[in-house]
């Protein structure tokens, strides 16, 4: 049975328990959110959903140290990212609340012959189901249900075990700022409910932001269905630095790349490909400020220990380590691995953690060749004084998105999503709103 609790990776104490949904709580859930779809949404204008949007977007904000303080407790992570988090989360459901009616405005389509006109009208399609992971519990909610519930989309969210303090303040926070009963639905579900409700017909998609494997899963059940998906995957993202003015900044962006969430994020920095005539200097500063960091714990002890785990093959496969010490429960120390190979299972593994894998290249050839060598192509990161061999790279990279010169630059107006297994679709910016659509087209003639 999936146990909902938030137990503090901290010291590990149990803060509080949350009761499984019953197969009755999920059958209810699906007929509320249904019956909002055929209601609300059907009655509702884009106007009048983005106004309750702005209400959610408010309400983040007035409840912000209280919300931050929950995913503290559940994840670890300092203060001041969940503040930030909050923030980041706060402003996704004001740029869907102003710009959704544009995105969604009909489209004309110029007639090659006959007369009359045509138009791509967008409309919703039904309810979709979110699974969302523990990483950033409100951020990857809200980038799926901000423009869901634009478009006028219902939504079952079915958060991560570790997170149902922070699941149930989203759903109050939905209630309190004037969404109908239906329009979302936090729900405590297994991964056999979840099945179930993906083969529901009356729920029209499926979005997941996890590991490739639980994308698999989703992905399968919901193609013997016929239903959409939006997959956010995993990501073991390149950094790519082929020359610098400074290295100093180069350093200190690769640290700050690889620690994001404590390494905990998707579109982290994980391997570092470094030009031969940087190397030696990249290493000694890079494992220096990495490892001197402050750190948060990981989300959980079994994060940890399944971090080591990797780690530890690494080094019995050949692998060389300069690390800041050992692991105590949830905390990992900083490490730097180097030596590693093709023949190495870490080479195509993804390091959840603040653990950097560092290359040495002889060209920016063998820069590509490497960073392209990996099963996931989320991000990438590329360093370089010269314009157009930044060109050049990044338009060879297998990668959803690429970052030229700078890192931590994600906005809300930007599309996020990969390639490989890193997933299927996007999320922000215009496309987000793209993907549980009806293009519906409307030809009038004469």
């Amino acid at each position: 049975m999936t146990r909902y609790a938030v137990i503090d990776p901290a010291d590990g104490s149990l803060v509080r328990e949350y009761a499984t949904a019953s197969d009755a709580d999920i059958a209810h859930a699906v007929t509320s959110a249904h019956a909002a779809y055929d209601g609300w949404a059907r009655q509702s204008s884009v106007a009048d959903r983005t106004a309750l949007l702005r209400a959610v977007a408010k309400l983040h904000l007035e409840r912000r140290e209280e919300l931050a303080a929950i995913i503290v407790r559940e994840t670890g992570k300092f203060l001041a990212d969940a503040l930030s988090e909050v923030d980041f989360t706060a402003r996704i459901y004001s740029y869907y609340a102003d710009n959704a009616e544009h995105f969604l405005h009909d489209e004309p389509v110029t007639l090659l012959a006959g007369t009359g006109s045509a138009v791509i009208r967008r409309s919703p399609l039904g309810t979709i189901l979110g699974v969302m992971p523990w990483n950033y519990p409100y951020y990857q909610v809200g980038r799926f249900a901000a423009p869901n519930l634009a478009v006028g989309n219902t939504v079952i969210v079915k958060h991560a075990p570790q997170c149902p303090e922070s699941a149930a303040a989203q759903e109050r926070l939905f209630r309190d700022a004037g969404f109908p009963e239906g329009a979302y639905v936090n729900v405590y579900a297994t991964n056999n409910q979840v099945a179930e409700v993906i083969a529901d017909p009356r729920v029209q998609g499926v979005s997941l932001t996890g590991s490739d494997g639980a994308g698999a899963a989703i992905a399968g059940i919901a193609g013997r269905h016929l239903k959409k998906v939006v997959l956010e995957l995993g990501g073991s993202n390149p950094f790519v630095l082929l020359s610098t003015g400074d290295l100093d900044a180069a350093v200190d962006a690769a640290v700050a790349a690889r620690l994001d969430n404590t390494g905990q994020s998707c579109n982290a920095a994980k391997r570092f490909v470094i030009v031969d005539e940087l190397y030696d200097a990249f290493l000694e500063r890079f494992t220096k400020r990495l490892l001197a960091a402050e750190l948060a714990p990981l989300s959980s002890v079994q994060a940890a220990a399944r971090l080591e785990e990797q780690v530890r093959r690494a080094v019995a496969q050949g692998a060389e380590l300069v690390s800041a010490g050992d692991r105590r429960g949830a905390h990992f120390p900083a490490a730097v691995l180097t030596g590693v190979t093709a023949d190495h299972d870490v080479y195509r593994e993804e390091l959840f953690g603040p653990v950097a894998t560092v290359f040495r290249v002889a060209s920016e050839e063998e820069a590509v060749r490497l960073a392209n060598d990996s099963p996931y192509g989320l991000g990438a990161y590329v360093f370089t004084t010269d314009p157009d061999q930044a060109s050049r790279v990044t338009d060879r990279l297998d990668a959803g998105m690429v970052f030229v010169n700078g890192v931590r630059a994600a906005g809300v107006e930007l599309p996020f999503g990969g390639v490989k297994r890193s997933g299927i679709g996007r999320e922000l910016g215009r496309l987000g709103i793209e993907e549980f659509v009806n293009k519906k087209l409307v030809r009038v003639l004469g």
